[in-house]
């Protein structure tokens, strides 16, 4: 079977009862080799996926901020050994130990700052649902709860992105819109990556796992597999006053993801070739992670693949991958030029459930 082939049989089989509609594509050395939307934007409704379908991008949202960041770093005007407090005084946070934090812009690309969503208070949001307020009072209310660890000595997944929003707006001296329109967005021709939607008739309608998928009311409450609820917010992406969170906030489609993590496989003309090295790299050591983060690290832009046998995946050690909460997944490949973006409407499948996996083992048969 052809590589075509391989990945049509995966979504053909998720369709029947896991995925609800998803839009694939993958791209070797720049050029595309397979594109396909498939299943239903809306199922109620019979509106069928098409390829410029605009999806809830969840944490898809990180690594376009820390692009623009990165960007940054590239055009002198950060760098990443910088204090936060240099451009948000007021973002405080103590350590455990009741001590004021050190925390560096490189701390927050690498999820080891200590900032966990565990510790986000009800005051603050992390972006998919919670409390309504402009970002910079999010943040001030984030930083009123202690870390979960001192800086540098631990990973773990939270709001970093989003101070990083807070950190690329003040520097622009606008709205994290506006400073990824200019930064990444605009240069890299993301027309539908916004913190709203540009058109809501292309807006693909979420649904939660089930046997079939079920259709997300507002808000929806899903259990995950460790016990953990997550909240979605499915109208949040439709108000202005919420904060335009860097971790989870925004909406666009496979395409516009496609064009920035092109960025990481050869795309010139955003980022040098050193910092696209640097931003694919291990950036954690030998830091402890989740245990079902096994044969994993961890870069500025995603997970960093260490060991392929200890993390059952069929990629190059080095490939780089990440997803979202709304049912995305992404990977670069940085040793066979391989970029595929993965977007569904089926959380959490279509993030990091079987449907993955199935992809992957399509694509490197």
């Amino acid at each position: 079977m052809s590589l075509a082939e391989r990945v049509d049989a995966a979504i053909d089989a998720a369709l029947v009862q896991r995925i609800v509609g998803c839009v694939i594509l993958i791209n070797k050395d720049g050029q595309e080799i397979y594109a396909r939307a498939a299943g239903l934007a809306d199922r109620e409704s019979g509106r069928t996926m098409q390829r410029d379908a605009i999806f809830r991008l969840a944490s898809v949202t990180k690594p376009i901020v820390a692009t623009a960041i990165l960007r940054l770093v590239d055009l002198g005007l950060i760098g990443l050994n910088d204090k936060v407090t240099r451009y948000l005084p007021w973002f405080t946070p103590d350590n455990p130990d009741g001590r004021p934090a050190d925390i560096r812009i490189k701390h927050l690309l690498s999820h080891t700052s200590g900032l966990v969503y565990a510790r986000v208070p009800a005051d603050a949001s992390g972006g998919l649902s919670g409390v309504i307020n402009p970002l910079n009072e999010t943040l001030v209310n984030i930083a009123k709860v202690p870390l979960a660890f001192a800086p540098g000595t631990g990973w773990d997944y939270g709001t970093s992105i989003d101070v990083l929003g807070g950190v690329l707006a003040a520097i622009n001296g606008s709205d994290v819109e506006d400073a990824l329109l200019r930064h990444v967005t605009g240069p890299l021709g993301m027309t539908d990556a916004h913190f709203y939607v540009t058109d809501p008739a292309r807006l693909a309608t979420p649904y939660a796992d089930g046997t079939p998928p079920v259709r997300m009311g507002e808000p929806h409450a899903i259990v995950s597999a460790d016990g953990s609820t997550t909240v979605f917010s499915p109208s949040r992406i439709f108000n202005p006053a919420a904060a335009q969170n860097g971790g989870a906030g925004m909406a666009g489609t496979a395409d516009d993801i496609l064009k920035m993590l092109e960025v990481y496989n050869g795309a010139p003309g955003l980022l040098t070739p050193e910092t696209v090295e640097l931003a694919l790299a291990n950036q954690i050591g030998d830091l402890e992670r989740r245990p079902h983060d096994a044969g994993k690290r961890f870069s500025f832009i995603g997970a960093v693949l260490d060991d392929a046998v200890a993390a059952n995946n069929p990629c190059p050690v080095g490939t780089v991958d990440w997803g979202g909460a709304w049912g995305h997944n992404w990977v670069v490949d940085p040793i066979n030029k391989i970029t595929i973006v993965v977007c569904t409407n089926t959380t959490f499948e279509g993030c990091n459930g079987p449907f993955r996996d199935d992809i992957l083992r399509a694509v490197y048969a």
